[in-house]
């Protein structure tokens, strides 16, 4: 005879129907902890968007975030518009616009429109548009700009060149 655990309690079928959610905001999506997200409040949690990411932000499409203490290694990563990096991402990538937060790292290749560091970024990194380097970034590597921003603090070393080639994505 089977019995309930104590431990677990019957769900309320009304309060946990996907029907009793309220609707995500439009341009918000979730965390891989289920926490609803919304670009608007990453200005909060991460220190504030660049005016020029912004927008990226909100266009819309497809969205990774990688949270802390997750380990991505060995992919790559495709047909993705926005990278957000709170672990460690190993991986090649052509995107629009990656964030990686202070607590964050990414090591391996990226070709992006847009990029903001915080944390650590480490291999070949191509930055169509513009890239900011925060006060707590480090970068290094082989690495081609189009546009660059670095705060006081933030580091940036290895065999650096200006002029990265045009957006893919700009075109389109």
């Amino acid at each position: 005879m089977a019995t309930q655990s104590p431990f677990f309690g019957k769900r309320d079928r009304d309060t946990d129907s996907l029907t009793s959610r309220p609707a995500p905001l439009v341009g918000s999506g979730t965390n891989l902890s289920g926490t609803p997200v919304n670009p608007s409040s990453l200005t909060a949690q991460q220190g504030g968007l660049n005016a020029a990411a912004a927008p990226a932000a909100k266009e819309g499409g497809s969205k990774l975030t990688v949270g802390p203490n997750i380990k991505l290694k060995g992919v790559e990563i495709t047909d993705c518009d926005t990278l957000v990096v709170e672990g460690l991402v190993e991986a090649t990538m052509d995107s629009r616009l990656m964030q990686i937060a202070e607590q964050g790292e990414f090591k391996g290749s990226a070709e992006i429109d847009i990029a903001e560091i915080r944390g650590v970024f480490d291999g070949s990194l191509t930055v169509r548009e513009k890239l900011v380097i925060h006060s707590t970034g480090k970068v290094t590597g082989k690495i081609r700009y189009g546009k660059i921003v670095i705060e006081e603090g933030g580091q940036l070393s290895g065999e650096i060149s200006f002029g990265a080639k045009p957006s893919l994505h700009a075109a389109a």
